[in-house]
């Protein structure tokens, strides 16, 4: 039994467990209503094959009755012109047996007719519950397959956002950590430069006023006049 058989035959609520598990489970449903879509056009290819013979074989055996019917006037006719004298009994007896033969000849293929016919309307029948009920899987499955792209899309875009935001979460987390860090570094390097820098300069004003002790007061205070303007 196919895959496609077997999910004929299974619950609604067992259909999207077992299809899940498949490799592609929305391909496998649209080659398996393609598939059910072929058998429809054969099976309706045939009803109408078996339809008009059917109606061929009804028109046949309606013919083939009156024909009958026909005979069985001509007979008729025979015996009562024989009995008005128009033409010989004898003859007329002759000719009206032959014409009531050929009317049973006639019944009896139209009744054999009949008979075959009713093979061809037991056959068309099957085949006509066989279309119902392919009409009928065919729309359920459409339905499922259209409930399962739906879900297949809600899946995707589900993955693709949980994906985007993976991307966010650590892409924009890990630059943002880097930036920081970045600048803190620089923030860090520029304070010891700075403490540098004053510590160079107050250590260069020290040796020079240690190297000026022999200055006179006068001196002393030009040079504090001197820092004063350099502050």
């Amino acid at each position: 039994m196919n895959i496609f058989k077997r999910l004929l035959k299974i619950g609604q609520a067992e259909i999207h467990a077992l299809v899940d598990k498949m490799e592609n489970p929305i391909l496998l449903i649209e080659k398996g209503i393609e598939d059910m879509k072929q058998q429809l056009s054969e099976l309706t290819e045939a009803y109408i094959t078996n339809r008009a013979q059917i109606i061929r074989s009804e028109n046949l055996a309606k013919n083939k009755l009156n024909d009958a019917e026909s005979y069985e006037e001509k007979a008729l006719l025979l015996l009562q012109k024989a009995q008005k004298q128009e033409i010989d009994s004898t003859k007329a007896d002759q000719l009206a047996l032959e014409a009531l033969s050929i009317k049973k000849k006639l019944a009896e293929e139209a009744t054999e007719i009949t008979t075959q016919s009713a093979i061809f309307v037991e056959k068309i029948n099957l085949i006509n519950n066989k279309i119902d009920i392919l009409k009928f899987n065919i729309a359920k499955w459409e339905k499922e397959l259209s409930t399962l792209k739906a879900k297949q899309r809600i899946n995707n875009a589900s993955a693709f956002a949980n994906q985007q935001m993976a991307n966010i979460d650590n892409n924009s987390t890990i630059e943002l950590l880097e930036k920081m860090k970045s600048k803190l570094e620089n923030q860090e390097a520029h304070n010891e430069a700075t403490d540098e820098i004053n510590q160079l300069r107050t250590e260069q004003q020290i040796d020079y006023l240690l190297r000026s002790t022999d200055n006179t007061p006068k001196d002393d205070l030009e040079l504090l006049k001197q820092k004063i303007k350099n502050l």
